[in-house]
């Protein structure tokens, strides 16, 4: 029986290519249990309880790159969470541990690095956190998503892999999920995303626009489970029902549903997250990309603007996206075929279909 431990942050972002990686190991190999080790969000309990893994609790401060006096209390986390970390992994005792970054794998990394048990992470934005930046130099492998991340970590540990996601991601279907929100197809079908737990500026620039937005085009808008009720007032203060007018807000999208709106939609408004992009581009959809600008090391900036410099994806700053910008774009992406056709083109090649193949291998090999 071989033994894995998983570890990652609380969001989609890292919680579901972990998933995609664990799918591929139980297709190798039968004889594997695994323990994800996390923060305790709801998500990661849903997700996980999902998959039949075990959970464990880690805390964890937030390693923030500037002042504040939440820096000083998050400090004294960490050594409570390397001792829950090395009592867990001591009583679990895993051959190898995948790590998708985020604060609270450090601890989970140092008291593997301590215990001597070998370590494979996976860096899925352009330029890494600095989370990952101290588990890079504990691991034996580090799995890449960008060419570019190559300088930041020991050629000899990097295996380039790209984003996993789960296998079914572009196998949506279209007509289930128009059916579902009563949409029609003789509309374009606009899908919004700002990522699992939403995007509070997306919502309201998409809510400030909403009134010109119906006129266009079907809207299917995740919000966010958080900013769900908020997001359908401001769309109530513009003369829009949820539900009415081909509004469709969502709270979140479940992996079912995601593919299917992914099938569905026509354009893509979205957060640059590494998870995201990937998605899209594994069905090969023309987006419009607005990073999230607190995002540490600017990394959805940087994963927006590589797509960008390859005619992937449309992007706008987060401080640029009045109703004009935003209305002119989705516009020329709609009304150009060319353009629609360029973006989809070339948005594909950013998709990695054997990411999570070569990502579970890797951990397998460490595994013994």
């Amino acid at each position: 029986m071989i033994r894995i431990a998983l570890t990652g942050g609380g969001t989609g972002g890292h919680i579901f290519p972990l998933i995609a990686v664990v799918d591929k190991i139980r297709e190798k190999n039968s004889s594997v249990e695994f323990l994800y080790l996390g923060s305790g969000a709801d998500l990661e309990n849903k997700v996980m309880n999902e998959n039949s893994i075990n959970v464990k609790y880690i805390m964890s401060g937030k390693m923030r790159r500037y002042f504040s006096f939440l820096n000083f209390l998050d400090f004294l986390k960490l050594p409570i969470g390397l001792i829950q970390a090395l009592w867990h992994l001591f009583w679990y005792m895993p051959d190898v541990i995948f790590s998708k970054g985020g604060y609270v794998s450090v601890p989970v990394a140092f008291a593997a690095w301590l215990y001597m048990i070998p370590i494979l992470t996976h860096e899925s934005d352009a330029m890494p956190g600095l989370a990952n930046k101290i588990i890079g130099t504990m691991s034996q492998r580090i799995a890449i998503s960008y060419p570019s991340t190559r300088k930041y970590f020991p050629e000899s540990k990097i295996l380039l892999t790209g984003n996993p996601v789960r296998d079914d991601i572009d196998k949506g279907d279209k007509e289930v999920f128009i059916k579902k929100f009563a949409l029609t197809q003789s509309r374009p079908i606009i899908l919004i995303l700002g990522g699992s737990q939403g995007a509070q500026n997306v919502n309201v620039a998409i809510t400030n626009i909403l009134d010109d937005l119906v006129k266009i085009a079907q809207i299917i808008h995740q919000t966010g489970a958080d900013k769900y009720e908020q997001t359908i007032k401001m769309a109530r203060n513009v003369g829009i029902k949820e539900g009415r007018d081909g509004y469709h807000p969502v709270p979140f999208l479940d992996i079912s549903d995601m593919k299917n709106a992914l099938s569905a939609a026509d354009i893509i408004i979205s957060r640059a997250g590494a998870n995201s992009i990937s998605e899209i581009a594994a069905n090969g959809k023309p987006a419009i990309l607005i990073p999230l600008s607190t995002a540490a090391n600017n990394h959805q900036g940087m994963n927006a603007y590589f797509l960008a410099e390859k005619a992937g994806a449309i992007v706008l700053e987060e401080s640029n996206i009045g109703r004009n910008m935003l209305i002119s774009n989705i516009e020329k992406i709609l009304n150009d075929n060319e353009l629609r056709e360029k973006l989809s083109k070339n948005i594909k090649e950013f998709y990695h279909a054997d990411a999570s193949e070569k990502i579970a291998q890797g951990v397998l090999d460490l595994a013994g």
